[in-house]
């Protein structure tokens, strides 16, 4: 319980100045190699002031992005993972399995390129609560991406641990914190919706 209440204390504490998360404040699993993250408040405010000079990326599933919606700054939805043609049981999670997304890095450069920017240039990744949008970017960074940010609450944030509302996704993350978003999806933005 401890561990949750420090790191809600010190993800408010990131939210509300310029850019100031603690990178040790992070949990293991939202960990990047490149040690760089920012709070949805804190992407939401650095996409504000850089929008034509970063690429914003939703990582979440075609499916996510359909049912739960998507963060208007968003630049694209290009998906780390993705459900297998042949959906397979995940037993340990209750839930079916993801594959890593084969196109996931070429999708990304082909984003940037079309942005006008390079490799260089900032990329901020948003997942549901910030655990693949980490994954990807140690991907990216094994890529020789140098500049690359995890939002560390994710979309739908984390889940609360105690009281009326535990095992919700209510603690953190961009829709809690009314961050602009809707249903409405952009064609152009979809991965993989040329046809």
């Amino acid at each position: 319980m401890r561990t949750v209440v420090t790191w809600l204390v010190l993800l408010f504490m990131a939210s509300t100045t310029a850019y100031a998360f603690d990178p040790a404040a992070v949990p293991a699993p939202k960990r990047t190699k490149l040690g760089q993250y920012f709070s949805s408040q804190e992407a939401a405010k650095f996409m504000d002031q850089n929008a034509s000079k970063a690429l914003f990326l939703d990582v979440r599933t075609a499916a996510e992005v359909t049912f739960l919606g998507m963060p208007l700054q968003a630049d694209a939805n290009v998906p780390y993972m993705k459900q297998p043609d042949f959906p397979v049981w995940d037993d340990a999670k209750s839930t079916y399995k993801l594959e890593l997304n084969p196109d996931f890095l070429p999708e990304v450069r082909h984003r940037l390129v079309e942005k006008g920017l390079g490799m260089d240039s900032p990329i901020v990744l948003i997942c549901r609560s910030g655990d693949r949008s980490a994954a990807a970017a140690n991907l990216l960074a094994e890529a020789g991406f140098k500049n690359v940010y995890s939002v560390v609450d994710g979309y739908e944030g984390d889940v609360a641990t105690e009281g009326p509302k535990a095992g919700q996704r209510v603690v953190n993350g961009w829709k809690n914190a009314g961050l602009p978003w809707s249903y409405k999806l952009d064609r152009a933005k979809m991965y993989n919706a040329e046809n």
